[in-house]
């Protein structure tokens, strides 16, 4: 059996003294839950934690903003009665006002081991405002559900960004724990930081590969709907600064790509024969599709592969999900990639990968 950083912390008082008369605050999202799927704010205010306020990092506390890129207000909680601050709306880093409501604050945030998923870069965000501030983060770890693989190229100095918080490979392999102390001494923040370590993760272990298979599932964002997604997202998300359609607007986001009169066959085939290597542990398979809104929603269906079965080895994933639109743009579109919009984050490229 698996516990993650807050099923430790609410069972082991002991790692809950150092909290005991400190204002503590909590960031989460809708994945923040137990092992019983109670959410952390209300599991760590049933424990008796002195909770003075929470944040909500994009999509919000609740996960209530569906769509990408749409962002949160503050509120007040309606159940706990403390102010919820939104990390992605007028602001992306905490203020002084909403720093000065807590001592201590624990982040619990499920992330998918990719370096543009927006999660990390506002962990990075807290931790520098409590180094400024003299606060304390405490962060309750859970599983990078894509492994220990670490794929890709590193970000290169000056195209930092909200989706590249610093020079870490695009599938990095890392917990968000460990991602937090590779910032403290990256960056060479002083800040009172600890992790509330898993018991019982073992990421390189069939079946799961670096997700317990006995943990449910939740969405960390709207479009993260299951292992596959996490485990082919530092691939596919790549193809938001192209011609393609990565699949937002359907039931499989991210998992999928098209265009019209894309030839899926033609394409898979050539993957086959040139590079087998990178479908390495999944499987492609043609569909069609037509998004009902984002992408491509208005130009018809488009027939593309997409990646395999849920417990699958991940190591190869990545390369497996970004093969066939590379072989795509050879033998269907010269201009690919050719981003198809100005970047979501950044206007000097499509994607800073």
């Amino acid at each position: 059996m698996t516990l993650f950083g807050i099923d430790r912390l609410l069972v082991d008082s002991e790692l809950r003294k150092p909290l005991e008369g400190k204002r503590v605050a909590l960031l989460a999202h809708p994945a923040s839950v137990t092992r019983d799927l109670t959410h952390s704010l209300d599991a760590l205010a049933a424990a008796g934690v002195n909770l003075t306020a929470a944040f909500g990092p994009q999509h919000g506390l609740r996960g209530d903003k569906q769509d990408n890129m749409v962002e949160s207000d503050d509120f007040t909680d309606p159940v706990h009665h403390i102010p919820v601050f939104s990390l992605y709306g007028e602001v992306r880093r905490p203020t002084g006002q909403s720093m000065g409501t807590f001592d201590t604050i624990l982040v619990d945030l499920q992330d998918l081991g990719c370096r543009i998923y927006t999660f990390i870069t506002t962990l990075l965000y807290v931790l520098e405002a409590a180094a400024e501030r003299g606060k304390s983060v405490w962060v309750l770890d859970r599983p990078n559900p894509a492994g220990r693989p670490v794929e890709g190229l590193t970000l290169r100095p000056g195209w930092e960004s909200f989706v590249g918080a610093g020079p870490i490979p695009m599938r990095h392999g890392l917990t968000l724990g460990e991602l937090g102390r590779w910032f403290v001494e990256h960056f060479k923040l002083d800040v009172d930081y600890r992790v509330i370590a898993m018991d019982g993760w073992n990421p390189d272990e069939a079946p799961g590969f670096g997700w317990p298979p006995e943990r449910v599932w939740i969405n960390p964002s709207p479009n993260a709907a299951n292992l596959n997604m996490a485990r082919a997202y530092a691939g596919t998300v790549m193809l938001e600064g192209t011609t393609l359609s990565e699949g937002r607007g359907t039931t499989r986001p991210l998992e999928q790509f098209g265009a019209p009169d894309l030839e899926a066959q033609r394409i898979m085939a050539e993957m086959e024969a040139l590079a087998p290597e990178w479908l390495a542990g999944c499987k492609l398979r043609e569909v069609t599709f037509q998004p009902t809104f984002q992408s491509m929603s208005a130009k018809g269906a488009a027939d593309l592969p997409s990646p395999g079965r849920a417990f699958l080895d991940p190591r190869d994933l990545t390369r497996g999900a970004l093969g066939p639109p590379l072989q795509s743009g050879r033998l269907w579109n010269p201009n690919f990639p050719g981003g198809r919009f100005p970047t979501n984050w950044v206007q000097k490229v499509p994607m800073t990968y």
